[in-house]
């Protein structure tokens, strides 16, 4: 393994984390603007609809997805400014 990938990992996972809470925080500002509660559904919330569940779990898979992606090649690029490597 390459020395440019071994220093990456605490890296990626440190920026792992953080998109994660970024996403979380993110969803429930979106999700307050579209379904006009504080709370997001739980799929197994008995008071809510299939239709709710599942367009809220796609909205966060979305917002998740997004944030992940944009966070991990943000980070592989300023690997390669600092190492002048590609980190993946």
């Amino acid at each position: 393994m390459k020395a440019s990938k071994l220093a990456y990992k605490p890296v990626g996972l440190a920026l792992g984390a953080g998109a994660g809470l970024l996403a979380g925080a993110l969803f429930k500002e979106v999700w307050k603007l579209a379904g006009h509660q504080d709370d997001a559904p739980n799929a197994t919330d008995e008071e809510r609809r299939w239709r709710e569940i599942l367009i809220a779990a796609a909205i966060q898979g979305a917002i998740f997805a997004l944030v992940k992606a944009a966070v991990q090649r943000s980070g592989a690029v300023a690997v390669r400014r600092v190492s002048g490597t590609w980190p993946a």
